[in-house]
């Protein structure tokens, strides 16, 4: 979990947002809506502000707001406070599953209900629902009656990529707030703060694309760095693949029901061409790879800067294919056989 900021929120950066949410949880404090919509890339401190926000809320300290000592800002700590509710998307089984799951309408109709019972210890019932985007229709029409008609004591915080997934009228309803991605900077310092060395620390701020959450993610997780290096070496050698085997590595891409992970991987072979591109117009201090200069510089010098450009315009599309129903194969098949070739391997 980040640090607490000088005002007690464990929030790095977004601080106009903690900025416009503070006030709002002080005694005396007005202006307090029913309904926030959080928007933002993925792990860039949506789901964090939130907590933030219900725990300031709820705190039941006469001055500043939270003050991390009372029994409700210690409930809230330990996650168990008997006024807030986190709602996640689930799989078919009812397990949490945030990557690949739904927001059903059995989750819907627990939301209606907690909305009609009083708080048991606060001011507010406090309801978090996370990647609204990934509702069906059926919790989205039930949570659109809920936010048009709240209970004044319901506190709704929801949290979503875009708004691009989401009903129009559900957004109308909701003060939102869309999250920016942090300067590498401002990241950077954080890690060090943590005990992290600098070379790392520069690196993972880089890769982050400003998500504070991601590189924390990193830190604790050295699985992932191990398989960042076996991508980046198999992109490479797929650059130099024929068609046949290019081909080959679409089909076990597209067996693969892991959305995350494909996903992971195409927002890697972004932030790669990116960098070669980046190279070839003469910034490469501007790159996020700062660990494979070398091979930046290669790949900058042996492909065509237009087959880089096109290729990327190209990636954008499919991943916006593959988020809805596609033949994801074929999207795939396209994408492999559009990748840059290096003039050394013609």
């Amino acid at each position: 979990m980040p640090g607490p900021d000088e005002n007690g929120w464990p929030i790095i950066g977004h601080s106009w947002a903690v900025g416009l949410l503070r006030p709002l949880c002080q005694p005396g404090g007005r202006g307090l809506r029913h309904a926030y919509l959080l928007l933002g890339s993925p792990q860039i401190g949506k789901s964090t502000l939130a907590w933030a926000f219900g725990t300031a809320l709820l705190c039941t300290d006469p001055g500043s707001r939270p003050c991390g000592r009372c029994r409700s800002c210690q409930l809230m700590a330990k996650g168990g406070h008997p006024d807030v509710r986190l709602i996640q998307p689930t799989n078919r089984e009812g397990q949490a599953d945030r990557a690949n799951g739904l927001l059903r309408v059995d989750a819907a109709e627990g939301i209606v209900h907690e909305t009609m019972l009083r708080p048991l210890e606060g001011r507010y019932k406090f309801i978090l629902i996370q990647d609204v985007h990934q509702a069906n229709d059926s919790f989205a029409n039930k949570l659109l009656k809920t936010l048009e008609e709240p209970p004044p004591h319901v506190i709704l915080c929801l949290t979503a990529h875009d708004r691009a997934g989401l009903l129009p009228t559900i957004v109308s309803r909701c003060q939102v707030l869309e999250l920016r991605p942090l300067a590498a900077g401002v990241i950077a310092d954080a890690l060090e703060s943590r005990g992290t060395k600098p070379d790392e620390a520069q690196l993972l701020a880089r890769l982050s694309n400003g998500r504070m959450g991601w590189a924390l993610n990193q830190l604790l997780d050295k699985e992932s760095r191990t398989q960042r290096e076996e991508a980046l070496h198999t992109l490479w050698q797929l650059c130099r693949a024929s068609r046949v085997e290019r081909l080959a590595f679409s089909q076990s891409l597209a067996g693969n029901r892991e959305n995350d992970r494909l996903f992971g991987l195409l927002a890697l072979w972004v932030g790669w061409w990116r960098d070669v591109l980046l190279a070839q117009a003469g910034c490469p201090e501007a790159c996020s790879n700062i660990d494979h200069r070398a091979e930046i510089e290669r790949d900058a010098q042996h492909c065509s800067g237009a087959d880089v450009y096109s290729f990327l315009q190209t990636l954008a599309r499919i991943e916006g294919y593959l988020r809805h129903t596609v033949n994801t194969a074929l999207a795939l098949d396209v994408l492999l056989l559009q990748l840059p070739r290096p003039a050394t391997a013609r």
